[in-house]
């Protein structure tokens, strides 16, 4: 299964720990700033993508001489950083999995833009490769049918936002739900694991997961 993981722009204090300590050594998509910091890690993006101008001169000069694929955007454009990246690491890079970091933090249109840009619809078939992470959090995506997802060892907390009106089960988990309809979206923050896995389905639309932590 192949994973490669974006490193966009966000605060790097809310990173995980084994991407502050560079321990991620699967490949890297660096998104502006994001490929610089990279590079600080001693991890080489096989491709870097940005306008670059969060960098100055010096900087950008060390992320040209240790990326060999760098591509630059008017920073005018239709799409977002993010949103180009993705489109390279599944399209280019072939992921299976597609992890993004330094997605949260910092201004909340950015993550806001980040965490509902799967709600296009160009991006129905890779919907639930998707995972946004950061230190404290991550975020899943999923279509309609049967899930079942596991407990992250160290993650206490699930919550499920449904994206749009759908007819939503929860199985094995602390606060249960039993085909109960869902008019508008909404968060059921706050619910548990009880084993190490729990199972939930749903009819339409897309529903977010998220495991998070208390810090």
């Amino acid at each position: 299964m192949k994973v490669v993981n974006l490193l966009v722009g966000g605060p790097t204090y809310l990173w995980p720990n084994n991407l502050k300590v560079g321990n991620i050594k699967e490949n890297w998509i660096g998104v502006d700033r994001g490929s610089f910091r990279l590079i600080e890690m001693g991890i080489n993006p096989i491709v870097s993508i940005g306008d670059y101008d969060s960098m100055n001169d010096a900087e950008l000069s060390i992320v040209k001489k240790n990326v060999k694929d760098l591509r630059t955007f008017n920073p005018i454009k239709d799409d977002t950083d993010t949103q180009l990246a993705l489109k390279i690491a599944n399209e280019e890079l072939n992921a299976d999995i597609i992890n993004i970091y330094g997605a949260t933090g910092g201004r909340l249109d950015h993550f806001l833009s980040n965490f509902l840009m799967i709600t296009e619809p160009r991006y129905k078939n890779i919907v639930e490769k998707i995972r946004i992470i950061d230190n404290q959090n991550t975020i899943s995506y999923f279509l309609p049918g049967n899930h079942t997802i596991k407990k992250e060892l160290d993650k206490k907390y699930l919550a499920y936002l449904p994206l749009n009106e759908m007819n939503l089960t929860l199985n094995d988990v602390k606060y249960t739900l039993d085909n109960y309809h869902v008019s508008r979206p909404i968060s059921f923050a706050s619910n548990e694991f009880i084993e190490s896995s729990a199972t939930f389905s749903f009819d339409k639309g897309i529903l977010s997961v998220i495991q998070s932590k208390d810090l």
